[in-house]
């Protein structure tokens, strides 16, 4: 799979999230921001985006993934955001 794979994937299966993937083959880094993690604990944010790549997972299409979550207003502080 290719990151723009990945990213149209979350894109039309998790609502109102902005997705940064970076990666390649089955390998991947997702960065995830929305309100859709407002009020979630940290396994719960990742479970949900885990739960958007479940058939992919289940395939092996997606192997190996790290996921870091942020709302919004966390994503404006966040190093990972560092322009």
């Amino acid at each position: 799979m290719q990151p723009n794979e990945v990213k149209a994937l979350l894109e039309s299966r998790i609502d109102g999230c902005d997705f940064h993937i970076q990666g390649e083959g089955c390998n991947f880094q997702v960065i995830a921001v929305g309100e859709a993690f407002e009020g979630l604990s940290p396994v719960k944010r990742q479970q949900l985006v885990y739960a958007a790549l479940n058939d992919e997972i289940a395939s092996g299409a997606l192997h190996a993934i790290s996921i870091k979550t942020f709302t919004p207003a966390q994503w404006q502080t966040a190093p990972e955001n560092a322009q």
